[in-house]
């Protein structure tokens, strides 16, 4: 499908929000946590939920690369939270360090198994490498145990399992090249260069994916990869409790409460993994039940809370969530980027105004629309509206 076009593009700022590069929305600042190996200790995550607390409007959202976002920081609070975050050793020693250092973990790792060793020593690496002017967006992926659970997550360098092997993979590519737990770092590293020799960053903006449209892979890479296991389902695993967070967004109350529990570990389904957590018991915004309807939505902060939002997103999307057929996603998106979901969804609702929605059918947020200025109030009438002519 063509984008559809319109005089009110929302804006595309071709970064993500850190800590300590934040970025302003209707609710005041975006502060993101991009926690070493995914992972927050109980007196991290306490503290935490402490900040949102005192210094933002107490909400804290999972993003779909694994990282916590303080919401509604308050511009003279900023320095505080900084402050804290680098008592709590959760800061790079500048922008550009905590840029570089996307790295999305699978959650499932032990210490010393492929996955830690690789993450931690992609960490620094990265860290390293202050020459390394990567686009902003531009992320990893480590996948290395026993079987690929991330190949659906958006990254441009993936370092996966592929039977027996561990494959360097460049986003786009079907082939891989072999690498080692000793060697997966530097070989990324090298990837990472690569991209950007072959001009895959123009004015500073890039995918991977972008490059492999107009050119091959490295000839190294040639090994086939193997298939992504299926999203593991909430509920009890070895590690711990799988739980699930209403639209990816949690109180700070609810977070402490779970920081009582065990250390965090953060997920790109918009779950947390509790270690070794059992029958956590029910929690306001915490999803317990695998067959909830709301984990077949996916919805954006909306406004007010978002610049770009041409109306609220939320409430529309809790009313519909029984309505979605089981099997299929509903993404609510408050202006055609599409944030929340940026890949294409069975159903889709754009904001065009406030309380008025584009309905769009396997597509995108930004794809012309099947049925056009639909109103909350009607959708929330009929909801079979979703569905009808697909």
């Amino acid at each position: 499908m063509s984008p559809q076009s319109s005089p009110t593009s929302p804006k595309v700022y071709g970064w993500c929000p850190g800590a300590l590069r934040p970025m302003m929305s209707g609710d005041g600042l975006v502060v993101r946590i991009r926690s070493p190996l995914g992972r927050l200790s109980q007196t991290q995550a306490s503290a935490i939920a402490d900040m949102s607390r005192i210094y933002g409007n107490g909400l804290i959202d999972l993003s779909a690369r694994a990282n916590l976002q303080l919401r509604g920081i308050s511009p003279d609070g900023h320095g505080a939270v900084i402050a804290g975050l680098k008592e709590l050793g959760l800061l790079d020693q500048d922008a550009a360090a905590e840029s570089r250092r996307n790295i999305l973990l699978a959650p499932f790792w032990r210490a010393g198994d492929a996955s830690h060793v690789i993450a931690s020593r992609l960490e620094s690496a990265l860290r390293a490498a202050e020459d390394l002017a990567l686009p902003g967006k531009f992320g990893f992926v480590v996948d290395a145990g026993a079987s690929p659970l991330l190949q659906g997550c958006p990254a441009d360098i993936r370092i996966e399992r592929s039977g027996s092997d561990i494959l360097l993979v460049a986003d786009g590519a079907q082939v891989g090249q072999p690498v080692t737990v000793e060697t997966a770092a530097d070989k990324a590293i090298e990837l990472a260069r690569w991209f950007l020799q072959q001009g895959g960053a123009i004015n500073g903006r890039g995918r991977m994916q972008a490059l492999l449209a107009r050119r091959a892979a490295p000839a190294a890479h040639s090994s086939s990869r193997g298939t992504s296991a299926p999203q593991p389902p909430l509920g009890q695993t070895a590690l711990g409790q799988l739980v699930g967070l209403e639209f990816g967004q949690i109180t700070a109350e609810t977070f402490a409460t779970l920081a009582e529990i065990a250390p965090l570990r953060l997920t790109p389904w918009r779950m947390l993994l509790v270690e070794g957590a059992r029958d956590i018991a029910p929690l306001p915004g915490v999803i317990l039940d695998a067959t909830d309807p709301r984990l077949q939505v996916r919805v954006c902060t909306g406004a007010p809370g978002c610049l770009q939002a041409l109306s609220s997103t939320r409430e529309l999307a809790r009313d519909l969530a029984p309505h979605v057929p089981e099997g299929q996603v509903l993404h609510v998106s408050g202006c055609a980027k599409g944030c929340a979901h940026p890949g294409p969804a069975p159903l889709v609702l754009t904001a065009t105004a406030c309380d008025t929605f584009d309905l769009i059918h396997h597509g995108k947020a930004s794809d012309l629309p099947l049925r056009q200025t639909l109103s909350a109030g009607a959708l929330r009438a009929a909801p079979e509206t979703l569905t009808e002519g697909s």
